[in-house]
């Protein structure tokens, strides 16, 4: 089974996927992918020929903060090159934080939506990227509205700081591994981690 964590800019995917890294659960990152990927010589040049200079990571982002059709045409680089690097990676679990915008979720079984309020949310983004809160507010419009994600998805872990984020993922972990035993079970398949069971 594979497995999505989504969530907004500022929600707390990251911190999750550390947790899940914790328990054995190593999370594809579309993020850090993107940039890996984007680096390469293949994808400069195309990234050339469409924002007409260097693809730097300023003017990348001038041209992708410049309108929607700018952010799709770089999406139209970019996110193929991600999902066929998934695919690859071997991998089942899967970070990314426009999931359903790019169409990531095509790609996993199940997704996860890491939720948090909106102020908690602009905090961490102008601490971590030291910007301002008119930016901050920039990025989270950018995305889909948290409700909207939250609607689609299969399970939701609040992230709000107070919430326990341990137990919510332990829940969460057991109601997915729950699903895959019985649905192994039906085929006449024992797992090898409940034959004693």
């Amino acid at each position: 089974m594979k497995v999505g964590i989504a969530g907004g800019i500022g929600s707390g995917k990251s911190y999750v996927c550390r947790r899940l890294a914790v328990r054995g659960i190593d999370v594809y990152d579309c993020d850090s992918a993107a940039k890996r990927l984007m680096r390469g010589e293949q994808m400069q040049r195309q990234l050339e020929q469409l924002i007409g200079c260097k693809p730097d990571k300023a003017a990348l982002t001038r041209f992708l903060l410049a309108s929607e059709e700018n952010a799709q045409a770089i999406n139209a680089i970019v996110h193929p090159a991600v999902f066929a690097d998934f695919e690859q990676s071997g991998l089942l679990w899967l970070e990314s934080g426009i999931m359903f915008e790019s169409g990531a979720n095509r790609y996993v079984d199940r997704v996860i939506v890491v939720t948090a309020p909106l102020e908690v949310r602009i905090d961490r983004i102008m601490r971590r990227d030291a910007i301002s809160r008119q930016q901050a507010l920039d990025w989270i419009a950018r995305q889909w509205p948290q409700d909207r994600v939250r609607s689609l998805a299969d399970f939701e872990i609040l992230n709000d700081g107070l919430a326990d984020l341990d137990q919510q993922i332990e829940n969460i972990i057991k109601l997915l591994y729950r699903d895959d035993v019985i649905s192994l079970c039906r085929n006449n398949v024992v797992p090898s981690y409940c034959k004693n069971e």
